[in-house]
């Protein structure tokens, strides 16, 4: 099973790696993914470089990624967040070991030569942007540290074809993973209670939607839910049989996804 936490505060790590826990006592292999969002957010403020957003012509917001920037990304990503979680589950006797897509060359990508970003009226060239799209997994490596009883840990950045660190998105990478892995259930956790019909609007969630029509949920959704919609269009094209979006905040927020609490695309 693969479960990907976003990059929110308000995620209950605790309520999160109790589930795990249960899992695992019920001999579930468990990949975990992550996101830092705001921790990335917080620190570049402080470090006087403030993250920076790039909007596509298609209307899709990503991180605009300099040199300095992926110095903040990794003090956020594998730094900070990975091993808070990796010692969260450890207190709860989950063994877990945390990756980034570097380690290992677990995620590998191409890199993005260049950008269109769309400011006002104009469209803007950029070409010193360190983005790319995850599109190989070292799955052997997955795959032995499930084997031996451990539980993955995984974030960005991933490496470019040629070795340079990239940010990508989670959300797409979390994808390509599950899909090399043969993975059939994915549960993706974030800061409210599934898919929301009226932006902002937690009791206008949307229970079952079909994977065929997943283009049709584009006019409900703002800003990262887009980049959510690919990666569920990538993770159906590869295999996937069922993806579950749901609560991040509440208690036993895995196994209340799995009872269809959130919403539940097939």
């Amino acid at each position: 099973m693969l479960i990907k936490i976003g990059g929110g505060k308000k995620n209950n790590l605790e309520y999160i790696c109790n589930d795990i826990k249960t899992l695992i006592d019920q001999g579930e292999k468990v990949v975990l993914v992550h996101g830092a969002s705001v921790t990335r957010d917080e620190l570049a403020e402080k470090l006087g470089v403030p993250t920076e957003t790039i909007i596509s012509p298609s209307g899709i917001s990503s991180v605009f990624t300099d040199t300095d920037a992926i110095d903040v990304f990794l003090m956020a990503y594998p730094g900070i967040v990975n091993k808070k979680i990796v010692a969260k589950l450890q207190s709860y006797r989950v063994n877990a070991v945390g990756l980034s897509g570097i380690d290992g060359q677990l995620w590998r990508g191409k890199r993005k030569t260049a950008v269109y970003s769309k400011e006002g009226e104009k469209t803007k060239l950029i070409t010193n942007n360190m983005s790319g799209k995850v599109t190989d997994i070292n799955i052997n490596l997955i795959l032995l540290l499930l084997d031996n009883k451990y539980v993955p840990v995984v974030c960005p950045p991933a490496l470019s074809e040629e070795n340079e660190i990239i940010n990508t998105d989670n959300d797409w990478a979390a994808a390509v993973m599950a899909g090399a892995l043969h993975i059939e259930k994915m549960i993706v956790l974030f800061e409210a209670p599934g898919l929301l019909k009226k932006f902002g609007d937690e009791s206008s969630v949307i229970k079952k939607v079909d994977k065929t029509k997943l283009d049709e949920c584009f006019t409900y959704t703002q800003g990262r839910m887009k980049k959510k919609l690919l990666g569920a269009k990538e993770v159906f094209r590869l295999g996937l049989k069922k993806l579950y979006w749901s609560d991040g905040r509440i208690k036993n927020p895995i196994f209340k996804a799995l009872k269809g609490e959130g919403t539940v695309i097939s």
